[in-house]
């Protein structure tokens, strides 16, 4: 066997090996509390494409830690395989949270308003489209698959398969009128336009674009982590016992449940928290909040506030008042969402794994 002479004398890197040091690169990089989840790496002559999907811990500048990885991914697989990588691909898969209790800062003046720092909103971040891609491959190889076998028998000297001479003959007897025909034609009209979408339309709904420092860094974060985020402040304001939390591109919704203290100054408290906690999320479009109130008190709003009714009061009047309050609490403007909004704090409500 004799070897070309171009290939003669040349060392090959496998995708493996820059898949590995990509990996290791990346994980160089990360703050603590942060990990490598899964990477790729394609090779094609003497560049290669990386890509590494990373978990970084909260709270942190998650464009600021991608740009770190990437930049280090980068030279260091490029000094190490002597590959030219002429870009790399990071993405945030989670927020994670490494304490194992998250408490409120006690001084609430730690949550000021912070002003979102000046980006530039890169490209968005395209879906994959890997099911679809699958399913139409698969079809198209089988399909093919057949027709190429039973041409090759055809032209061997073989007989026609009986499926393909069944397809000719029902083909002939049916028109256009037929409305086998007719259904025919729409479901493959449909599936047309379904895959016309994949391919045109950027996908990744259930993502919130960010901003980022530099043009060539794209980054997103996922619309359930933010409103995590959101409803871990919300709680964290006093006097909220419960939050649901629904955030969009264009608006984010808000639902406090008050168990004591002034239902107003709650909700300044909570809004002024939430908008210092969605500037800090570094959204290239920061959404609407909005901002809804509904008081619940019980019994045990007196061992929560036992000052609040004045000496002398019967314990059956603050019932009374608790009972008045609970009858005339305002609903909030959050209606049952998609599945993003996120419960939280209430007896009988649905908590934040779902279940009742």
């Amino acid at each position: 066997m004799t070897v070309p002479a171009r290939e003669r004398g040349t060392t090959t890197v496998a995708p493996r090996a820059v898949r590995r040091i990509a990996e290791r690169a990346a994980a160089e990089a990360l703050p603590d509390g942060g990990s490598v989840t899964r990477g790729s790496a394609t090779v094609r002559g003497a560049s290669a494409r990386i890509a590494v999907d990373v978990r970084l811990p909260y709270p942190v500048r998650a464009d600021e830690a991608a740009q770190r990885v990437r930049e280090r991914a980068e030279a260091r697989t490029s000094a190490l395989t002597g590959l030219s990588v002429p870009r790399a691909t990071v993405r945030v898969d989670a927020l994670t949270v490494t304490a194992p209790d998250v408490t409120a800062p006690e001084a609430p003046e730690v949550l000021e308003a912070v002003e979102a720092p000046e980006a530039v909103p890169g490209p968005r971040i395209r879906a994959e489209r890997r099911v679809p891609s699958a399913v139409l491959a698969a079809v198209g190889a089988v399909a093919c698959g057949l027709v190429l076998a039973d041409v090759v028998a055809v032209r061997l000297g073989g007989a026609p398969a009986g499926w393909r001479t069944a397809v000719l003959d029902w083909a002939a007897a049916h028109g256009p009128a037929d409305s086998a025909v007719r259904i025919g034609g729409a479901m493959a009209a449909l599936a047309g336009a379904w895959l016309l979408g994949c391919a045109l339309l950027p996908g990744a709904r259930r993502r919130l674009r960010m901003g980022a420092p530099a043009p060539e860094l794209r980054a997103q974060v996922d619309r359930t982590a933010a409103a995590r985020i959101l409803r871990e402040r919300a709680l964290g304001v006093s006097g909220v016992v419960g939050a649901r939390v629904g955030v969009r591109r264009r608006r984010a919704r808000v639902r406090l449940v008050v168990g004591y203290g002034d239902p107003e100054e709650v909700r300044s408290e909570a809004v002024r928290v939430l908008d210092a906690g969605l500037a800090e999320l570094g959204l290239a479009r920061t959404p609407v909040l909005r901002v809804g109130v509904q008081v619940r008190r019980d019994a045990s709003a007196e061992a929560i506030e036992p000052s609040a009714a004045p000496a002398g009061t019967d314990r059956h009047e603050v019932r009374d008042g608790l009972r008045n309050a609970l009858r005339d609490g305002r609903q909030g403007e959050l209606r049952n969402g998609p599945g993003n909004e996120l419960w939280d704090g209430l007896p009988g409500g649905l908590r934040s794994d779902g279940k009742a």
